[in-house]
């Protein structure tokens, strides 16, 4: 990938987006202890909270990705990042729980795009060869954003209090709007990209079939399944990760603000490494071991599936340092698992309907994320966190064999 490439600054801008989606939606997590103190809000109310989130971000997934299909990424993205700003800066107006889960809710239905609409860029810009490292590198902007919106949000917080911090991290989303505004355009209409590097970019993108690209033709499709069921047994751990670590360390490790502010990063910056590494092992694996381009992915999915291990023993620990230390490891593994997930997905469906298909991909995922946090919601405070981490370690391995069951029909696809 040539750095200097207008494909490359594209991604970087794509990054950008998602990092500030990233520090708007994982301020709540940093801020939960203080707010549940504030608003008199308990652990099943708090999971309500997430929930609405998770709920109306299921929902809307698809619906984000069919836009931004239709309408195409310049106006699409630009749009959502205005409603998901103005979304988080309401959360200063909350009262208890259900307006504070109404606005979570609303905030769902605004971010919902991020993804899909990164890996529409993607499949727009970049050659199938480096599908792979672009998404680790957007991939990343999710974790660099979950790393920097602890500390955003609890410096805010103590300086001019929680709602402060829900309008500070809220509010540059609204700069990155208009920016992507002004920036953003195809390959084939941009101003920026040289005649050389557009050829260079439509050579590299094998044609995928394009048959019916209804929402009802891609459900029913064996390869979307195969993708769907790992990201869906995947997402509780980015779930966990992003909701319910900073709770965690209050409840069960006795950390104030400050202690999370200066260690629940850590898991995401672990990540940021997996979702960049993870990106590199597919084109290596076919480089250096003569896989596939669909083998490729699914081994390195199976090498963070393995790695998932390391959160599901966090029970197991008595240092809060130690399971932070697990915690990083399964960050690392589970952002690989996305990236090369995520890339399938740009892999197997035809560019102008890859934010669509990936929405339906995404929805199968937060579904999971979502029954996940409702369960943790109902039982850790009578069992603890120890046997909810322990799933974790158990369910990305169950998507590794579901994938590498169904592997013939990713390759089918991209025949």
């Amino acid at each position: 990938m040539n750095w200097r490439s207008a494909r490359v600054r594209i991604l970087l801008l794509v990054m950008v987006g998602t990092i500030l989606n990233y520090v708007a939606r994982n301020s709540l997590g940093a801020l939960a202890p203080q707010l549940k103190t504030d608003l008199q809000i308990t652990t099943e109310q708090y999971s309500y909270v997430v929930g609405a989130f998770q709920l109306a971000y299921t929902l809307m997934q698809p619906i984000g990705g069919l836009l931004i299909d239709r309408i195409g990424l310049t106006a699409g993205f630009a749009l959502f990042a205005v409603a998901w700003s103005l979304a988080n800066m309401a959360h200063g107006f909350a009262r208890g729980w259900l307006s504070l889960a109404a606005f979570r809710g609303l905030l769902g239905m605004a971010e919902a795009v991020v993804i899909p609409a990164g890996m529409k860029t993607i499949g727009e810009w970049f050659p199938d060869r480096e599908r792979s490292v672009a998404t680790g590198w957007f991939n990343a902007g999710t974790a660099f954003g979950a790393v920097i919106a602890p500390v955003i949000a609890a410096l805010v917080a103590k300086t001019w209090g929680w709602q402060a911090a829900f309008v500070v991290t809220g509010g540059m989303g609204l700069i990155f709007a208009a920016v992507w505004y002004r920036t953003y355009r195809s390959p084939e209409v941009a101003s920026f990209v040289s005649p050389e590097e557009l050829a260079e970019i439509q050579a590299g993108q094998r044609p995928v079939p394009t048959q019916d690209t209804s929402m009802r033709a891609i459900v029913s499709a064996p390869r979307f399944w195969a993708i769907a069921v790992p990201r869906f047994l995947a997402e509780p751990a980015w779930q966990t990760f992003s909701f319910w670590v900073p709770l965690y360390f209050a409840k069960e490790r006795g950390w104030d603000l400050t202690e999370i502010a200066l260690f629940a990063w850590v898991p995401f910056l672990a990540a940021d490494a997996g979702g960049i590494l993870g990106g590199y092992l597919a084109p290596w694996l076919q480089r250096w071991r003569g896989l596939s381009l669909e083998g490729s992915r699914i081994a390195g999915i199976w090498i963070g599936a393995v790695l998932m291990i390391a959160p599901g023993c966090v029970g197991l620990v008595a240092s809060p340092y130690a399971a932070i230390a697990l915690l990083g490891i399964g960050g690392f593994a589970h952002q690989a698992i996305s990236v090369l997930i995520n890339t399938l997905s740009a892999d197997v469906f035809p560019k102008n309907h890859i934010a669509k298909a990936n929405g339906l991909v995404g929805m199968c995922g937060w579904t999971g994320g979502l029954l996940f946090s409702l369960l943790i919601g109902q039982f850790a405070d009578t069992i603890g966190f120890a046997p909810l981490f322990a799933c974790l370690g158990v369910f990305d391995l169950l998507g590794a064999i579901w994938l590498l069951a169904l592997r013939r029909h990713l390759a089918v696809a991209k025949a």
